[in-house]
Protein backbone atom coordinates (compact mmCIF):
# COMPACT_ATOMS: atom_id res chain seq x y z
CA UNK A 1 0.00 0.00 0.00
CA UNK A 2 0.90 3.41 -1.12
CA UNK A 3 1.97 6.36 1.38
CA UNK A 4 -1.01 8.87 1.09
CA UNK A 5 1.44 11.32 3.21
CA UNK A 6 3.56 11.16 0.31
CA UNK A 7 1.10 11.91 -2.28
CA UNK A 8 -0.46 15.05 -3.91
CA UNK A 9 -2.88 16.69 -1.83
CA UNK A 10 -5.61 19.10 -3.67
CA UNK A 11 -6.45 21.81 -0.36
CA UNK A 12 -9.62 23.60 -0.72
CA UNK A 13 -7.44 26.34 0.86
CA UNK A 14 -3.55 26.39 -0.36
CA UNK A 15 -4.33 24.45 -3.98
CA UNK A 16 -2.73 21.32 -4.73
CA UNK A 17 0.22 20.08 -2.95
CA UNK A 18 2.70 17.67 -4.08
CA UNK A 19 2.82 15.76 -0.76
CA UNK A 20 1.45 16.02 2.85
CA UNK A 21 4.93 17.11 4.20
CA UNK A 22 5.26 19.96 6.18
CA UNK A 23 8.73 21.52 7.30
CA UNK A 24 7.78 22.86 10.67
CA UNK A 25 9.75 26.21 11.55
CA UNK A 26 12.74 25.91 13.12
CA UNK A 27 15.24 28.62 14.57
CA UNK A 28 18.04 28.38 12.97
CA UNK A 29 20.26 31.63 13.52
CA UNK A 30 22.12 32.57 10.73
CA UNK A 31 20.51 35.93 9.46
CA UNK A 32 22.60 38.16 7.92
CA UNK A 33 23.22 41.88 8.67
CA UNK A 34 20.37 44.09 9.75
CA UNK A 35 18.63 40.53 10.28
CA UNK A 36 17.91 39.63 6.27
CA UNK A 37 17.56 36.76 4.47
CA UNK A 38 20.49 35.06 3.16
CA UNK A 39 21.92 33.52 0.28
CA UNK A 40 22.47 30.66 2.72
CA UNK A 41 18.85 30.55 3.91
CA UNK A 42 17.75 30.74 0.47
CA UNK A 43 19.73 27.17 -0.34
CA UNK A 44 18.54 25.51 2.73
CA UNK A 45 14.74 26.01 1.82
CA UNK A 46 14.88 25.50 -1.45
CA UNK A 47 16.76 21.89 -1.12
CA UNK A 48 13.98 20.77 1.26
CA UNK A 49 11.51 21.83 -1.50
CA UNK A 50 13.20 20.50 -5.09
CA UNK A 51 13.32 17.07 -2.44
CA UNK A 52 9.44 16.98 -2.28
CA UNK A 53 8.62 19.46 0.90
CA UNK A 54 5.19 20.65 -0.11
CA UNK A 55 4.45 23.35 2.50
CA UNK A 56 7.69 24.97 4.14
CA UNK A 57 7.02 27.18 7.20
CA UNK A 58 10.06 29.34 7.84
CA UNK A 59 11.92 29.83 10.99
CA UNK A 60 10.19 32.08 13.44
CA UNK A 61 10.50 35.88 11.67
CA UNK A 62 10.68 38.54 14.95
CA UNK A 63 8.21 40.98 13.59
CA UNK A 64 9.63 44.14 15.49
CA UNK A 65 12.74 44.56 17.10
CA UNK A 66 11.77 45.15 20.40
CA UNK A 67 10.24 41.48 20.26
CA UNK A 68 13.38 39.88 19.75
CA UNK A 69 15.30 37.26 22.01
CA UNK A 70 17.38 35.51 20.17
CA UNK A 71 20.93 35.52 18.28
CA UNK A 72 20.69 36.14 14.28
CA UNK A 73 17.49 35.67 13.55
CA UNK A 74 15.55 37.32 10.66
CA UNK A 75 12.91 39.72 11.20
CA UNK A 76 10.43 41.71 8.81
CA UNK A 77 10.30 45.35 10.47
CA UNK A 78 12.01 47.04 7.74
CA UNK A 79 11.24 46.79 3.73
CA UNK A 80 15.20 45.78 3.43
CA UNK A 81 14.18 42.86 5.57
CA UNK A 82 11.50 42.24 3.30
CA UNK A 83 13.28 42.70 0.13
CA UNK A 84 15.89 40.16 1.44
CA UNK A 85 13.05 37.62 1.32
CA UNK A 86 12.17 37.80 -2.22
CA UNK A 87 14.70 35.30 -4.03
CA UNK A 88 14.10 32.61 -1.16
CA UNK A 89 10.55 32.92 -1.50
CA UNK A 90 10.75 32.45 -5.57
CA UNK A 91 12.99 29.83 -5.62
CA UNK A 92 10.66 27.46 -2.99
CA UNK A 93 8.11 28.08 -5.40
CA UNK A 94 9.76 27.66 -8.28
CA UNK A 95 9.54 24.38 -7.50
CA UNK A 96 5.87 23.88 -6.52
CA UNK A 97 6.18 24.47 -2.61
CA UNK A 98 4.12 26.51 -0.53
CA UNK A 99 5.89 28.74 1.86
CA UNK A 100 4.58 30.45 4.54
CA UNK A 101 6.53 33.19 6.84
CA UNK A 102 6.18 32.53 10.26
CA UNK A 103 5.11 35.77 12.60
CA UNK A 104 6.90 35.96 15.90
CA UNK A 105 7.14 38.25 18.99
CA UNK A 106 9.36 36.45 21.83
CA UNK A 107 7.27 38.71 24.50
CA UNK A 108 9.10 38.05 28.04
CA UNK A 109 11.50 35.76 26.15
CA UNK A 110 12.54 38.79 24.48
CA UNK A 111 16.09 40.46 25.93
CA UNK A 112 17.11 43.42 25.91
CA UNK A 113 20.75 42.42 24.60
CA UNK A 114 18.18 41.88 21.21
CA UNK A 115 15.99 45.05 21.32
CA UNK A 116 18.30 47.41 21.33
CA UNK A 117 17.86 48.09 25.25
CA UNK A 118 14.05 48.64 25.01
CA UNK A 119 12.55 46.94 27.70
CA UNK A 120 10.70 43.63 27.20
CA UNK A 121 7.14 43.36 27.48
CA UNK A 122 4.77 40.54 28.04
CA UNK A 123 0.89 40.22 29.53
CA UNK A 124 2.20 40.89 33.33
CA UNK A 125 5.63 41.56 34.76
CA UNK A 126 6.06 38.24 35.90
CA UNK A 127 9.78 36.51 34.50
CA UNK A 128 10.63 33.58 32.82
CA UNK A 129 12.05 30.90 34.87
CA UNK A 130 16.11 30.06 33.97
CA UNK A 131 18.49 31.31 31.32
CA UNK A 132 18.17 32.71 27.86
CA UNK A 133 20.25 30.07 26.31
CA UNK A 134 21.11 32.55 23.69
CA UNK A 135 23.37 34.89 26.00
CA UNK A 136 23.86 32.56 29.06
CA UNK A 137 21.86 35.28 31.35
CA UNK A 138 18.48 35.10 33.17
CA UNK A 139 15.67 36.11 31.69
CA UNK A 140 14.83 39.93 32.70
CA UNK A 141 11.10 41.20 33.95
CA UNK A 142 8.91 42.27 31.71
CA UNK A 143 7.10 45.24 31.72
CA UNK A 144 3.40 44.97 31.49
CA UNK A 145 1.72 46.06 28.14
CA UNK A 146 -0.41 48.54 29.03
CA UNK A 147 -4.12 48.63 27.54
CA UNK A 148 -3.40 51.50 25.22
CA UNK A 149 -0.49 49.72 23.44
CA UNK A 150 -2.44 46.74 22.64
CA UNK A 151 -3.32 48.52 19.41
CA UNK A 152 0.66 48.84 18.60
CA UNK A 153 1.17 45.20 19.44
CA UNK A 154 -1.78 44.05 16.80
CA UNK A 155 -0.20 46.56 14.37
CA UNK A 156 3.17 45.19 14.64
CA UNK A 157 1.83 41.98 13.68
CA UNK A 158 -0.17 43.14 10.79
CA UNK A 159 2.50 45.33 9.33
CA UNK A 160 5.23 42.50 9.33
CA UNK A 161 2.27 40.03 7.67
CA UNK A 162 2.01 43.31 4.85
CA UNK A 163 5.75 42.74 4.51
CA UNK A 164 5.66 39.10 4.11
CA UNK A 165 2.51 39.14 1.37
CA UNK A 166 5.11 41.98 -0.48
CA UNK A 167 8.08 39.38 -0.62
CA UNK A 168 5.65 37.11 -2.45
CA UNK A 169 5.04 34.55 0.49
CA UNK A 170 1.84 32.33 0.12
CA UNK A 171 0.61 33.04 3.44
CA UNK A 172 1.46 33.84 7.15
CA UNK A 173 1.73 31.75 10.43
CA UNK A 174 1.16 33.54 13.64
CA UNK A 175 3.15 31.79 16.31
CA UNK A 176 1.01 32.10 18.78
CA UNK A 177 2.63 28.86 20.85
CA UNK A 178 5.45 27.94 22.97
CA UNK A 179 5.89 30.30 25.59
CA UNK A 180 5.61 33.45 23.57
CA UNK A 181 3.94 36.62 23.36
CA UNK A 182 0.50 35.75 22.40
CA UNK A 183 0.77 32.46 24.53
CA UNK A 184 1.85 34.54 27.85
CA UNK A 185 -2.10 35.81 27.26
CA UNK A 186 -3.35 32.21 27.35
CA UNK A 187 -1.75 31.63 30.27
CA UNK A 188 -3.44 32.26 33.56
CA UNK A 189 -0.73 31.40 35.68
CA UNK A 190 1.66 34.34 33.29
CA UNK A 191 -1.44 36.30 32.58
CA UNK A 192 -2.61 38.40 35.79
CA UNK A 193 -3.89 41.37 34.27
CA UNK A 194 -7.67 42.55 35.37
CA UNK A 195 -8.96 44.30 32.36
CA UNK A 196 -9.99 43.00 28.70
CA UNK A 197 -7.37 41.24 28.23
CA UNK A 198 -6.84 39.14 31.61
CA UNK A 199 -8.81 37.03 33.71
CA UNK A 200 -11.57 35.05 32.37
CA UNK A 201 -11.10 32.80 29.54
CA UNK A 202 -12.64 35.07 27.08
CA UNK A 203 -10.47 38.18 28.29
CA UNK A 204 -7.12 35.73 28.15
CA UNK A 205 -7.82 34.72 24.07
CA UNK A 206 -8.94 38.16 23.20
CA UNK A 207 -5.35 39.18 21.67
CA UNK A 208 -5.65 36.31 19.51
CA UNK A 209 -8.86 36.44 18.42
CA UNK A 210 -8.37 40.40 17.85
CA UNK A 211 -5.35 39.89 15.91
CA UNK A 212 -6.51 36.51 13.77
CA UNK A 213 -9.88 38.83 12.75
CA UNK A 214 -8.38 41.97 11.74
CA UNK A 215 -5.84 39.14 9.49
CA UNK A 216 -8.36 37.16 8.01
CA UNK A 217 -10.32 40.37 7.36
CA UNK A 218 -7.51 41.84 5.18
CA UNK A 219 -5.74 38.81 3.64
CA UNK A 220 -8.53 35.62 3.73
CA UNK A 221 -8.71 32.41 4.96
CA UNK A 222 -6.39 30.43 3.12
CA UNK A 223 -3.65 33.21 4.03
CA UNK A 224 -3.31 33.09 7.76
CA UNK A 225 -2.72 30.28 9.99
CA UNK A 226 -1.80 30.03 13.91
CA UNK A 227 0.75 28.06 15.54
CA UNK A 228 -0.77 26.89 19.24
CA UNK A 229 0.55 24.38 21.96
CA UNK A 230 -1.63 23.77 24.71
CA UNK A 231 0.45 20.59 25.48
CA UNK A 232 4.62 20.15 25.05
CA UNK A 233 7.13 19.61 26.96
CA UNK A 234 9.00 22.69 29.20
CA UNK A 235 10.86 21.17 31.76
CA UNK A 236 8.25 18.61 32.24
CA UNK A 237 4.51 18.34 30.86
CA UNK A 238 3.28 21.47 30.45
CA UNK A 239 -0.55 22.50 29.73
CA UNK A 240 -2.86 25.24 29.59
CA UNK A 241 -4.73 25.95 32.45
CA UNK A 242 -8.07 25.43 32.13
CA UNK A 243 -7.23 23.41 29.01
CA UNK A 244 -10.64 22.13 28.16
CA UNK A 245 -12.45 25.54 28.96
CA UNK A 246 -9.70 27.17 26.98
CA UNK A 247 -10.09 24.49 23.89
CA UNK A 248 -13.90 24.98 24.04
CA UNK A 249 -13.91 28.16 23.85
CA UNK A 250 -11.03 29.31 21.43
CA UNK A 251 -11.49 26.80 19.05
CA UNK A 252 -15.23 27.22 17.81
CA UNK A 253 -14.86 30.66 18.37
CA UNK A 254 -11.73 30.85 15.83
CA UNK A 255 -13.39 28.94 13.36
CA UNK A 256 -16.48 31.55 13.91
CA UNK A 257 -14.27 34.79 12.80
CA UNK A 258 -13.10 32.88 9.40
CA UNK A 259 -9.89 31.47 10.21
CA UNK A 260 -9.19 28.21 8.29
CA UNK A 261 -6.05 27.02 9.05
CA UNK A 262 -4.79 25.41 12.32
CA UNK A 263 -1.14 24.22 13.33
CA UNK A 264 -1.23 22.02 16.76
CA UNK A 265 3.20 22.18 17.89
CA UNK A 266 4.21 20.22 21.07
CA UNK A 267 8.25 21.46 20.59
CA UNK A 268 9.70 18.78 20.41
CA UNK A 269 8.08 16.17 22.64
CA UNK A 270 6.18 12.90 22.52
CA UNK A 271 3.45 13.34 20.13
CA UNK A 272 1.09 10.85 21.58
CA UNK A 273 1.34 12.81 24.70
CA UNK A 274 1.07 16.35 23.88
CA UNK A 275 -0.29 17.52 20.21
CA UNK A 276 -1.80 14.23 19.44
CA UNK A 277 -3.83 14.39 22.31
CA UNK A 278 -4.81 18.03 21.77
CA UNK A 279 -5.47 17.21 18.10
CA UNK A 280 -8.06 14.11 19.15
CA UNK A 281 -9.76 17.24 21.40
CA UNK A 282 -9.96 19.54 19.01
CA UNK A 283 -11.37 17.73 15.89
CA UNK A 284 -14.44 16.93 17.62
CA UNK A 285 -15.30 21.24 17.22
CA UNK A 286 -12.74 21.73 14.16
CA UNK A 287 -13.11 20.45 10.34
CA UNK A 288 -11.13 22.67 8.48
CA UNK A 289 -7.35 22.44 7.42
CA UNK A 290 -5.28 20.56 10.43
CA UNK A 291 -1.57 19.93 10.82
CA UNK A 292 0.76 18.49 13.20
CA UNK A 293 3.39 16.12 14.32
CA UNK A 294 6.64 14.99 16.20
CA UNK A 295 8.98 12.82 14.84
CA UNK A 296 6.24 10.82 13.68
CA UNK A 297 6.68 7.59 11.37
CA UNK A 298 6.05 7.36 7.57
CA UNK A 299 3.25 4.50 8.91
CA UNK A 300 2.41 6.84 12.23
CA UNK A 301 1.61 9.83 9.66
CA UNK A 302 -0.65 7.99 7.25
CA UNK A 303 -2.73 6.64 10.34
CA UNK A 304 -3.51 10.13 11.80
CA UNK A 305 -4.15 11.21 7.87
CA UNK A 306 -6.59 8.05 7.34
CA UNK A 307 -8.35 8.46 10.69
CA UNK A 308 -9.12 12.10 9.60
CA UNK A 309 -6.87 13.67 12.16
CA UNK A 310 -5.03 15.85 10.22
CA UNK A 311 -4.27 17.12 6.61
CA UNK A 312 -0.58 17.31 6.24
CA UNK A 313 1.89 16.42 8.76
CA UNK A 314 4.83 18.27 10.14
CA UNK A 315 8.43 17.14 10.94
CA UNK A 316 11.25 19.57 12.03
CA UNK A 317 14.34 17.85 12.93
CA UNK A 318 14.25 14.75 10.79
CA UNK A 319 13.90 17.27 7.91
CA UNK A 320 16.62 19.34 9.29
CA UNK A 321 18.77 16.43 9.38
CA UNK A 322 17.78 15.26 6.15
CA UNK A 323 17.61 17.68 3.44
CA UNK A 324 16.46 14.49 1.20
CA UNK A 325 13.41 13.52 3.53
CA UNK A 326 11.08 13.25 0.93
CA UNK A 327 13.33 10.91 -1.20
CA UNK A 328 14.60 8.42 2.31
CA UNK A 329 10.84 8.46 3.10
CA UNK A 330 10.08 7.19 -0.66
CA UNK A 331 13.01 4.90 -0.26
CA UNK A 332 13.09 3.47 2.53
CA UNK A 333 16.49 4.65 3.41
CA UNK A 334 17.58 5.23 6.99
CA UNK A 335 16.47 8.50 8.48
CA UNK A 336 19.74 10.72 10.16
CA UNK A 337 19.41 11.61 13.45
CA UNK A 338 19.52 15.30 14.59
CA UNK A 339 23.07 16.11 16.08
CA UNK A 340 24.70 19.56 17.18
CA UNK A 341 27.22 18.70 14.29
CA UNK A 342 24.12 18.32 11.74
CA UNK A 343 22.86 21.26 13.26
CA UNK A 344 25.68 23.27 12.96
CA UNK A 345 26.09 22.71 9.60
CA UNK A 346 24.68 24.89 6.48
CA UNK A 347 22.45 22.68 3.74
Amino acid sequence: MESIVLEPFDSEYLGLLKTRVVMSAMSRSFAGTHHTCTADIANYYERRAIDGVALIITEGIVIHTSGDGYNNVPHLQTKEQAESWENTVSKVQATGTKIFAQLWHCGRISHPDYTGGVSIVSSSNKKAEGINRQNGKPFGVPRTIELSEIPEILKMYVDAAGNAFKAGFDGVEIHMGHGYLIDQFFDSRINNRNDAYGGSVENRCRIAIELISVLIDKYGPGKVMIRISPSRYMNGLYEWPELEEMLNYFIPKISEIGLRLLDVSCAAADYYQTSGKIIRMIRKQWDHFLIGGASLSLSQADSEIIEGLLEMVTWGRYILANPDFVTRLKTGKELRVLTDEIRSILY
